[in-house]
């Protein structure tokens, strides 16, 4: 069973920034002979994340406050006392990123059918910045025959 991987570079530009992958995807899949299998996608930041959702801008800024509030970035985090830990200067305060990016998923297996992704008519595959702007690595790995 043939395997390919390939990343997908994403440059951020805000501190929470949604990005839609699925037409990168779906230009990585046109370019291999797998027609059925599967399509793991994979976030390797601790501070993004990444889900299948509808890709609507109400819905992304609906996300945006809700991230928001579970995880306030103005609220107190041990994470953040930097002074307490041996961290690089440029350490960014990022509890609250750390927080909102466990809640969610680091990947995502997409089936892969007849050459396209199975996914829902209102489907898409998203990827969360969540402690931006940065530029990102996400690893897709499809297998199949």
């Amino acid at each position: 069973m043939p395997i390919i991987n390939q990343f997908i570079e994403v440059e951020t530009q805000a501190d929470i920034d949604i990005h839609n992958l699925t037409p990168k995807l779906e230009a990585i899949i046109d370019k291999t002979s797998i027609k059925n299998g599967s399509v793991i996608v994979f976030s390797r930041h601790t501070t993004t994340a990444l889900a299948i959702n509808e890709y609507e801008a109400r819905l992304l800024e609906d996300l945006k406050n809700y991230f928001r509030k579970l995880a306030p970035p103005t609220d107190k985090y041990l994470h953040n006392d930097l002074h307490l830990r041996d961290v690089p200067p440029d350490e960014p305060i990022n509890a609250h990123s750390h927080l909102v990016a466990m809640t969610l998923n680091n990947s995502e297996t997409i089936l892969l059918i007849d050459g396209q992704l199975a996914l829902g008519t209102w489907q898409s595959v998203l990827f969360f910045e969540l402690d931006g702007p940065r530029r990102r690595s996400v690893l897709v790995q499809i297998s199949g025959e």
